[in-house]
C-alpha cells in the first residue's frame, strides 16, 4: 500500500520538485502517492512551504510529520494546529551554496577587494595583502550553516569565534555563548557574519548597543534573516563610520522596496536573498530520508523544538 504524500506549495514549486521526489522515494525503495490534491484525513506525511494555502492542519487526523521545503521555519512554528513533528530543512546543496556564497564575502573584506575593483583615477598604488591569520571573523549562530561556513573559514586560516545562545562545539573554532560570551564576540569581530534563526530572541541582535561593541571600522555579512538587525542603528553605524560596510542578503520587507535607504548608502551592498536556495535533488533526498524513517518507527532528522523556533 502506497504511503500518501501531500505537496503543499506553489504550483511552480510543483513542477520542480515532483520529477526530483519521485527519483529520491524511488531510490530509498519507498512506494508513494504523491500528489498536490490529496484528502486530508488519507495524507501520511505533508511536504510543505509556509507560503502555500494549507495553514489550518487540524483535518489532517492521520499525518506524521510535517516536512518543511525551507531551513527556515519562523512562519509555521506558531500555527496553533499543527500538533505533530515539524522537521527543518538541512539541505546539503544549500550548505554548500551558503559556504561558498559566505566565504566569497568574507575574502572579498578580508582582502579589501571593493577598494581594488572600484578605482577609477588611476594611481597604481600596491598595498600590503594581510594573511587570513591576521583576522578575525566571527560567525553569530553555530547551526548546520554556521559551523559549515565557521569550518571552511578555519581551514583557510581565519582566525574564528563562534557565538551561539546555547554551548556548542565546532572544531578550530573559538565558540562562546550567552549574552556576556555575545559581547566578547563582537568586540573581536572585524568582520561578523550572521547566521542565527529569526526568533523573538534573536530580533536585533545587532542594535546601537551591540554595535557599539564592535571595533571601528569592522564589517557585517548578513545571509541570515533580515530582523536579526536592528535597520536604524545599522545605518547611524554606517553613518558614522564606525561600521565600513555591510553586505546585506536578506531584509524585513522583500523584495527590498526601492526607496528603502540601503539602496542608496555608499557603504551597503545589497544583494537579492541569493546567499543559498535549497536544491530540490539533495532536498528530496532528505526528505524521501524521513518518510522512510517514520515509515520504519526511527526518529526524525531535522526535528524543529517549537519552544526554540528552530
Amino acid at each position: 500500500m502506497p504511503v500518501n504524500v501531500l505537496f503543499a506549495a506553489k504550483t511552480e514549486r510543483w513542477t520542480v520538485y515532483e520529477a526530483p521526489l519521485r527519483a529520491a522515494f524511488a531510490q530509498a525503495g519507498i512506494e508513494v502517492h504523491l500528489a498536490m490534491d490529496i484528502p486530508p484525513a488519507e495524507v501520511d506525511y505533508i511536504i510543505y512551504a509556509p507560503n502555500s494555502d494549507l495553514q489550518d492542519f487540524t483535518p489532517y487526523t492521520r499525518a506524521k510529520a510535517v516536512l518543511n521545503l525551507w531551513a527556515g521555519v519562523e512562519a509555521i512554528t506558531g500555527n496553533k494546529t499543527l500538533h505533530i513533528p515539524l522537521a527543518r530543512m538541512v539541505d546539503p546543496g544549500l550548505t554548500k551554496g551558503m559556504v561558498e556564497w559566505v566565504t566569497g564575502h568574507v575574502l572579498r573584506y578580508h582582502l579589501d577587494m571593493d577598494t581594488d575593483v572600484l578605482r577609477t583615477d588611476a594611481k597604481w598604488e600596491p598595498r600590503e595583502v594581510p594573511l587570513a591569520q591576521e583576522r578575525s571573523v566571527v560567525m553569530l549562530g553555530l547551526g548546520a550553516l554556521g559551523a559549515a561556513a565557521a569550518r571552511t573559514l578555519v581551514q583557510l586560516g581565519f582566525n574564528v569565534t563562534g557565538w551561539s545562545r546555547s554551548p556548542k562545539e565546532v572544531a578550530g573554532v573559538d565558540c562562546l555563548h550567552g549574552p556576556e560570551g555575545l559581547k566578547e564576540a563582537l568586540h573581536r569581530a572585524e568582520i561578523a557574519v550572521l547566521l542565527l534563526p529569526d526568533t523573538p530572541a534573536t530580533t536585533n541582535t545587532l542594535n546601537a548597543e551591540t554595535l557599539a561593541l564592535m571595533p571601528k571600522g569592522a564589517r557585517i555579512i548578513n545571509p541570515g534573516r533580515g530582523p536579526l538587525i536592528e535597520d536604524a542603528a545599522l545605518l547611524d553605524a554606517l553613518d558614522t563610520g564606525h561600521i565600513a560596510h555591510a553586505t546585506l542578503d536578506v531584509f524585513r520587507e522583500e523584495p527590498l522596496p526601492p526607496e528603502n535607504p540601503y539602496w542608496a548608502h555608499p557603504n551597503v551592498t545589497v544583494t537579492p536573498h541569493i546567499a543559498a536556495e535549497t536544491r530540490a535533488g539533495t532536498a528530496s533526498q532528505v526528505i524521501a530520508e524521513n518518510v522512510r524513517r517514520g515509515e520504519a518507527g526511527e526518529p526524525f532528522i531535522n526535528l524543529v523544538d517549537r519552544a526554540l523556533g528552530y
